[in-house]
């Protein structure tokens, strides 16, 4: 009886992973429907769509960003609820390397910069007066 019960389990468990995994799948793909529905219509109602034309590229590029890296995770998850071989894990590396591309040169698109690359943070004048009156 235990035999049986553990030779259930397993595959209840795996697919149940396997089911989670789809539901993350089918939430990434929500928000990046959700993300370009909501930019566009954010878009349409400005009047002067030259000028807020790069905005609407930036909420569109941040929505698929966002939807990247949930269907990533939910490769992985769906990696996981199979038996994992080298043919299957090998499929996962290449998925995870085509979408962080991607989501690379997305960020390369909306920020003007690789996403390794730390933005500089303007000085304050406060912080920059400090630091003149210690020089002196």
């Amino acid at each position: 009886m235990d035999q049986m019960t553990e030779d259930s389990f397993e595959p209840t468990v795996s697919n149940l992973i396997h089911l989670v995994g789809v539901c993350i799948e089918i939430f990434g793909v929500f928000i990046i429907v959700a993300g370009i529905v909501w930019s566009t219509v954010l878009f349409a109602r400005r009047r002067n769509i030259e000028r807020h034309y790069d905005q609407y590229k930036i909420r569109i590029g941040r929505s698929l960003l966002l939807g990247l890296e949930v269907l990533v995770a939910a490769d992985i998850v769906k990696t996981i609820a199979i038996q994992l071989t080298f043919s299957s894990l090998g499929l996962l590396a290449g998925l995870v390397v085509v979408r962080t591309f991607l989501s690379w040169t997305l960020v390369l698109e909306i920020e003007g910069r690789w996403p390794w690359r730390r933005e500089l943070l303007p000085t304050s004048p406060i912080h920059h007066t400090d630091t003149v009156d210690r020089m002196r």
